[in-house]
């Protein structure tokens, strides 16, 4: 899946980590792709399942609900 990184920036940001949005900056492209960036968003802390349940239109919401059973 794509992913804007301004997304994953402004997600952090709102969640008070400015420390790994600030890292996140520097590393990730500007179009993440959640496959291929899989090790990047890992080194950086980031949880790929949890971050797509939290974006906008993401897994959780694509999935009803039904994500936050699975932890996704």
């Amino acid at each position: 899946m794509q992913i804007d990184k301004n997304q994953i920036l402004d997600l952090l940001r709102s969640t008070g980590d400015t420390g790994k949005a600030d890292q996140a900056e520097k590393e990730l492209p500007d179009q993440v792709d959640t496959e291929r960036d899989s090790g990047l968003l890992s080194n950086l802390g980031i949880d790929v399942n949890a971050l797509l349940s939290k974006l906008p239109g993401g897994l959780g919401d694509k999935l009803g609900g039904i994500g936050d059973k699975f932890g996704l």
